[in-house]
């Protein structure tokens, strides 16, 4: 990687020093200018015609998502953000009174609620596999449970929102496949910071967001559902264009992954979205995941020498995702002093993953989170702030 370029790219380094890419991530140039200038467009010419000039570029996004976690383009849909796509797919499956849905600890609370409605709503069972001390989903007691009447569904988060944990997935998929479950994977941490290959991991469905490690603009995301299963759900809401009006008392479903979307959508985003893709793809997501982990280990050595301070995070192999607190002063207070000095982070409260966050007795984290254009001077820089902070 050229840092130097990768870096001329991103001008919001001049700044901030930005550890809130779990969050949101500094755009690149080329996706700011992508995003303006069709806004700029549409100032200067109109919606309608703005999106019949962009047409052509509109829909190689499905084909550049599609390569990023090496999919088919007919089994894209372009969403608002993750978690319209996570519901989308969610909401779309037949559940009946006894189905069961296998999921795990650390799983993310929008896709937890949307669990319990389903419980409240059908009479589904959810249930929560058991981790192992490191942190992941406990393949062996995954099994036990799948060998069980009634799993309907295997859902769960490949990188929770804090804590550090990569989740097995192509393992699970593999469970789920033997025993004859859907698989829903949330992606949301871990596209554009991590290798996906659907066909590895064996999901029916993966919901992605754009603006965080993918560096895309905010209100995108992605859905992908495979083509065997796309025949046999039907979306929870459908419009003129997820189906067609073909007679006065029947329509037709699209026959591709588009029969999740709505006909209104944020241009601008989805061409602002394509762009951040082709930048990474033009990287190489190997090469990206080799550095994420490189900076994230740099940073928790960095934070476990300063006196103080815990660092929370768990897993056999970690994220990008650097969680940790001090005994004296609250996470809110150190992220508040920490962004008056022009460094970003965020912080983790319990209920965005209530099992997990109770059971390690964790209240709230701060959530310093790398990406790989930032820097080993960057890392320093914080920690020696930080440190100066807790005197």
């Amino acid at each position: 990687m050229n840092l130097y370029k990768l870096r001329a790219d991103t001008p919001g380094t001049k700044n901030v020093i930005h550890f809130n890419n779990a969050g949101a991530s500094l755009m690149p140039a080329p996706v700011y200018k992508a995003v303006t200038d069709y806004l700029y467009d549409e100032y200067m010419f109109g919606g309608y015609e703005t999106a019949d000039k962009y047409k052509k570029v509109l829909n190689e996004f499905y084909s550049n998502a599609a390569m990023l976690i090496h999919a088919k383009s007919d089994e894209i849909a372009f969403m608002e953000n993750a978690t319209s796509a996570w519901d989308m797919a969610f909401y779309s499956i037949p559940f009946r009174k006894g189905d069961r849905i296998l999921t795990s600890k650390v799983e993310y609370a929008s896709n937890f609620i949307a669990f319990l409605q389903m419980q409240k709503r059908a009479g589904v069972v959810v249930d929560i596999i058991e981790s192992l001390p490191s942190g992941e989903i406990d393949s062996d007691a995954l099994e036990t449970e799948l060998k069980k009447r009634n799993v309907k569904l295997v859902s769960i988060t490949h990188m929770p929102t804090n804590g550090g944990v990569v989740n097995p997935v192509e393992e699970v998929g593999k469970l789920a496949e033997k025993y004859n479950a859907l698989y829903l994977l949330d992606a949301c941490q871990s596209a554009g910071q991590y290798p996906l290959d659907v066909n590895k991991i064996r999901c029916h469905f993966l919901s992605a967001t754009g603006r965080k490690y993918l560096r895309g603009p905010r209100g995108t995301g992605f859905l992908y559902v495979n083509r065997q299963q796309l025949k046999t759900l039907e979306p929870v809401t459908l419009d003129l264009h997820s189906a067609e009006w073909k007679h006065k008392e029947s329509y037709e479903i699209r026959n591709d992954a588009k029969r999740f979307e709505k006909w209104e959508a944020g241009l601008a985003g989805k061409y602002g979205l394509s762009v951040a893709i082709q930048y990474l793809l033009g990287l190489g997501i190997e090469s990206v995941w080799d550095r994420v982990q490189y900076l994230a280990e740099l940073m928790r050595n960095a934070l476990q020498a300063i006196p103080g301070i815990e660092v929370l995070d768990q897993g056999k192999i970690k994220s990008g995702i650097v969680t940790f607190r001090s005994g004296s002063i609250s996470a809110e207070e150190i992220k508040k002093r920490l962004r008056e000095k022009a460094m970003n982070t965020s912080v983790a409260v319990r209920s965005h993953t209530l099992i997990d966050m109770e059971e390690r007795k964790i209240d709230t984290a701060v959530r310093a989170s790398v990406h790989y254009y930032n820097t080993e001077e960057e890392i320093e820089t914080f920690s020696e702030t930080l440190m100066s902070l807790l005197k």
